[in-house]
């Protein structure tokens, strides 16, 4: 007889919707992760749906109670929550936390960037006590970035506290032999990513056309879509970006690897992330990135190593390391190199899934050991 895999409800957004944890949870299920626990998921959020005022405050009621019904009937082991220290993911991800500590299953509490918890509660108006007797309910709390581990560990010394970064299948992207690029070709940038306030896209646009006033030739492709979308055109043609800036809608799989392979350069200026699958994508296909030193970016990047850190909402400065780097081609090889080599030593999901198995066996103690054997 098979030993039964302990069972692990995996809770995040449509596996179809643009967003970064629906990234994490499809690498997570195809993972060897799979090959130990039984891994289910469980649909939260609104992304990924189409669904009116009503629905979705009758989504939000039930949905609670869908989840425990769901532990009672796959006899789960152990619940994994993939959310954020933001307004919306906090207060839709306590529902389940609450059910799933009542009916006594384990609780593993992924955070996917938002604010560090000390900013956290004097944002939301929600004393530093209550947000700390609710963040003692999961078993452990996983964050992605080197900072967020210590600002949790401070905040909540008691906690089982991990940090377990991003991970990508670093086989898809091959190594290819990067060489310099001819100064009279243009410099080719590139965005991936959600079109949100936060991500620093305006700047960038204001930077780039700074950039080629000052006699850079340089174009950049942005992938994604989202709230900003008709704003940021509107302001790329008040920049007279038009002709060298293009939308070309989400990108997946495939196509997206092809766009990182046909770029030279990836600009990141987030004003906050956790750890953003666009740049280990794209280091892993060979970009140097230009980027903010946020959330675990830092934890991954060296400035002038695999590319250039910019402070957050600084067109100039987004201006002046386009200009950098266009004026120095045998650069960007180098750091593209060496982009490569980070990435496939210590973001792979190989890696990711190691460290999450034996997460799931310390929490699921012998039901795991036994699953496995």
């Amino acid at each position: 007889m098979t030993p039964r895999k302990p069972v692990a409800l995996v809770l995040a957004p449509s596996r179809q919707a643009i967003s970064g944890v629906t990234t994490h949870l499809n690498l997570m299920l195809g993972s060897p992760l799979g090959n130990e626990f039984a891994l289910i998921h469980f649909q939260v959020g609104s992304e990924g749906r189409s669904e009116g005022t009503v629905g979705r405050l009758w989504r939000l009621l039930w949905s609670p109670l869908i989840l425990a019904f769901r532990i009672w009937l796959a006899d789960a082991d152990l619940v994994h929550i993939n959310t954020s220290l933001n307004r919306r993911a906090w207060w839709r991800d306590l529902a389940y936390l609450l059910v799933a500590r009542l009916l006594r299953t384990r609780v593993v509490y992924q955070v996917h960037g938002g604010l560090l918890p000390r900013r956290f509660a004097a944002a939301q108006h929600l004393p530093a006590a209550v947000l700390r007797a609710i963040l003692r309910l999961p078993d452990a709390i996983v964050v992605l970035a080197k900072c967020e581990l210590v600002a949790y560990r401070e905040f909540l010394p008691q906690q089982n506290v991990v940090a377990l970064p991003n991970g990508i299948d670093v086989s898809a992207y091959r190594p290819r032999l990067l060489g310099t690029r001819p100064r009279s070709t243009p410099l080719q940038l590139v965005y991936v990513g959600r079109l949100d306030p936060h991500k620093g896209l305006p700047e960038t646009l204001e930077g780039l056309a700074m950039a080629r006033a000052r006699g850079v030739a340089a174009t950049l492709a942005i992938a994604g879509s989202g709230p900003e979308e008709e704003r940021l055109k509107q302001l790329a043609a008040r920049l007279g970006l038009s002709d060298v800036v293009s939308f070309i809608g989400p990108m997946f799989d495939g196509a997206k690897r092809r766009l990182f392979e046909s770029a030279d350069l990836l600009v990141l200026p987030s004003h906050f992330e956790g750890l953003p699958y666009a740049l280990l994508e794209g280091m892993a296909a060979g970009l140097p990135a230009i980027a903010t030193r946020v959330g675990a970016i830092p934890d991954v990047m060296v400035h002038g190593v695999h590319g250039l850190f910019v402070p957050v909402g600084k067109p100039r400065a987004i201006a002046s390391a386009i200009v950098r780097l266009a004026g120095n081609p045998a650069l960007l090889p180098l750091m593209g190199i060496a982009s490569q080599r980070r990435i496939a030593q210590s973001y792979s999901i190989e890696r990711l899934a190691e460290g999450f198995a034996g997460l799931y066996r310390s929490l699921c103690g012998g039901d795991a050991a036994a699953g496995a054997a």
